[in-house]
């Protein structure tokens, strides 16, 4: 992944986390700076089916999940697979379809199968959506609702590489080509055994209880109007295993809960005052590290 997106791995780590502890990702950041091409290498790397979506107003939910055709000729309905069906998903620019468009990806995004004319599919195995919004444009922009928002693992925003790394792009003049270019290092089912892996990585009952206490303490906040849930607190469980894992250890540690709470949390609150991201900070400083 470094080849072709340089700067920024704590991106990259969320990412992989993500689809470590078989979730999804949204990535918020200004056009250009790289988060189709993460999506892209990630899939050439994993050598997993991609399939990508372009948002538009317009989209029904039909043209994400696909849909039943009478044919004369089979004398039945054939099933028209949407892009959905594919293990990576990229959803780009998902706030700019209706509400009614991004709720087709809710069943998807949950259970791993969509519903078609009352009649279920199962999805690929890893399945998972990299979502991507831009934050600086508003006109013809439909927010993500609340429940959206809650089916994803992580949230990451993807900012601006360093001088140093922005020279070495422009050096080696990277683009969509470069990503589609990379050979796969590992197959599928080398991934589902990581994925089964990071799943095992030990939670010691002093760690869950940190991560309730967290859950907790945001629900009471005085500048949030509505907490993290209970699945919240699950998620977070889930992406700290991934993260040790990533990091070579069979355990989790309190220093991972404080590096991955603030990916997956703070945009699971309703803040009073859209500071979200200072609320989880606060409240990292506030809870009591188990020593």
């Amino acid at each position: 992944m470094h080849g072709v997106f340089l700067g920024q791995d704590t991106v990259l780590t969320c990412v992989l986390c993500a689809l470590l502890s078989k979730g999804h990702i949204l990535l918020e950041g200004v056009p250009g700076v790289g988060k189709t091409l993460i999506a892209i290498s990630l899939s050439q790397l994993l050598h997993l089916s991609f399939k990508r979506i372009q948002f538009t107003n317009d989209m029904l939910p039909s043209d994400v999940t696909g849909f039943h055709m009478f044919r004369s000729s089979s004398e039945g309905l054939d099933m028209i697979k949407g892009p959905i069906f594919a293990s990576i998903v990229l959803a780009d620019e998902i706030n700019r379809t209706s509400p009614k468009t991004q709720s087709a990806l809710l069943e998807a995004m949950q259970e791993s199968q969509v519903t078609i004319d009352g009649m279920t599919y199962k999805l690929p195995d890893p399945f998972m959506v990299i979502a991507t919004q831009n934050p600086t444009e508003v006109v013809g922009t439909f927010p993500l609702p609340e429940s959206q928002l809650d089916r994803f693992l992580i949230k990451a925003n993807v900012g601006y590489p360093t001088m140093e790394s922005e020279t070495e792009i422009l050096r080696k003049d990277i683009d969509l080509a470069d990503a589609l270019k990379l050979s796969p290092i590992v197959d599928r089912p080398e991934i589902l055994a990581m994925i089964e892996a990071a799943s095992q990585v030990k939670v010691h009952a002093d760690i869950l209880s940190y991560i309730t206490k967290l859950v907790r303490a945001t629900r009471v906040h005085p500048d949030v109007e509505l907490g993290v849930s209970h699945r919240g607190g699950l998620a977070l469980k889930r992406a700290s295993q991934s993260w040790a894992f990533i990091d070579g250890r069979d355990y989790v540690t309190p220093g991972d809960i404080r590096c991955i709470a603030p990916h997956v949390l703070q945009h699971r609150i309703i803040s009073k005052n859209g500071a979200a991201g200072n609320i989880i900070e606060n409240v990292l400083d506030e809870v009591k590290i188990p020593v």
